[in-house]
């Protein structure tokens, strides 16, 4: 697919990374991912306000920008870059596609004008302990309760699901998937804060015990939020591929400045190698990030192959990116005080989160008839 930003795209990139590096510096990430929210409340309300982020997929009738995929890839990315800790991809990204294309009319009347105001935030809860991240082998199940529903067991790997007041539940009615919002104050509602790998990001589990909840979906959606998924793994992807970019950078200028035996070490050869690979690996990844943006925006039938292509592609690379930085910048990369480490485990998360390479390899290789015979 062929692809070209425009000048209004190269101005949106200015524009949030400018935002970013002054309210995500590493100081501001390390003190973030040590509270207890795991974020900033007021940088995200700036980000709902003054910037309309939070709302930038929300369809304008809502409240939001009604951007699409590749303006969402460009601020995924920068987002990535500084390693921001926001609830953006539950909320502005994975629920908000969830209701757009599962929800019905009234749902999202009432859910999307405050997600896109920043004023709430929402998650969708899907993965349960048995391949977490295949919807197939979702096994909840909600029992009719009057005009009502009554939602009980558990669903982990719940993204920021510890501060969501909007929650989206994925589970079976009479076999089929159906989408229902759950009150952030429903009885028999629990979460527990996962220990994180990554720090900078923040997952739950959430137990329900005969939890009311509403069906704010007809029929089964189970189409329709896979491609609430592919669309978060392409963000995700973007976010990988922001990171990577930015510990190469890192990289090549701590190069250029270490010196051993009276010379920079950018000057041997193997290091020249591996940063080299390294930038292909980058501009690999770009390649792959941005077709699947913009197969989302244009051509739905490549938009899940595509989607799963960058995600595996930008797993394998952003880590392997991350541990060849450390091992450029020696002893120094493994301590806690250098951001090398910060990387790595934002890149060991998001290789597992929505599904390894593996895991999308094998997807793409069964749409495209090479299963196993």
């Amino acid at each position: 697919m062929l692809f070209e930003f425009s000048d209004e795209h190269g101005e949106l990139r200015r524009t949030v990374r400018d935002f970013f590096e002054k309210e995500s510096d590493e100081s501001r990430v390390r003190e973030l991912m040590s509270s207890e929210q795991g974020y900033d409340p007021t940088c995200w309300g700036r980000m709902a306000e003054e910037l309309g982020l939070v709302g930038l997929i929300v369809s304008e009738k809502h409240g939001g920008a009604g951007f699409g995929m590749v303006e969402l890839a460009i601020v995924a990315e920068e987002m990535g870059r500084v390693l921001l800790c926001a609830p953006y991809l539950s909320s502005a990204v994975l629920a908000t596609n969830a209701l757009e294309l599962a929800a019905d009319e009234a749902a999202q009347d009432e859910i999307l004008p405050k997600l896109a105001s920043g004023k709430a935030i929402a998650t969708l809860a899907f993965s349960e302990s048995t391949n977490p991240w295949d919807l197939s082998a979702i096994a909840m199940t909600a029992e009719p309760s009057g005009d009502a529903y009554q939602l009980s067991g558990e669903k982990t790997y719940v993204l920021d699901g510890h501060v969501a007041n909007e929650i989206l539940v994925a589970a079976r009615v009479g076999g089929e998937l159906a989408l229902f919002h759950v009150a952030e104050d429903a009885s028999g509602l629990s979460r527990e804060v996962l220990p994180p790998l990554d720090p900078t990001r923040r997952l739950a589990a959430l137990r329900f015990d005969n939890t009311p909840a509403s069906r704010i979906s007809s029929g089964d959606v189970s189409g329709k939020l896979e491609c609430a998924l592919d669309r978060a793994i392409v963000a995700l992807a973007a976010e990988q591929l922001g990171g990577a970019h930015r510990v190469l950078e890192t990289t090549v200028d701590f190069a250029k400045t270490r010196f051993q035996f009276g010379r920079p070490i950018g000057s041997f050869q193997i290091i020249k190698h591996q940063c080299a690979d390294m930038l292909v690996e980058v501009e690999f990844a770009r390649s792959a990030v941005y077709n699947a943006a913009f197969a989302s925006d244009e051509d739905p039938e490549s938009a899940s192959i595509a989607a799963r292509m960058a995600k595996a592609y930008c797993s394998d690379a952003y880590l392997h990116i991350a541990n060849r930085s450390i091992q450029i910048h020696g002893g120094m990369g493994f301590t806690w005080e250098h951001s090398a480490h910060l990387y790595f485990k934002r890149a060991k998360a998001s290789e597992i989160l929505f599904g390894n390479a593996s895991f999308h390899r094998e997807r793409m290789a069964t749409s495209l008839g090479f299963g196993a015979r």
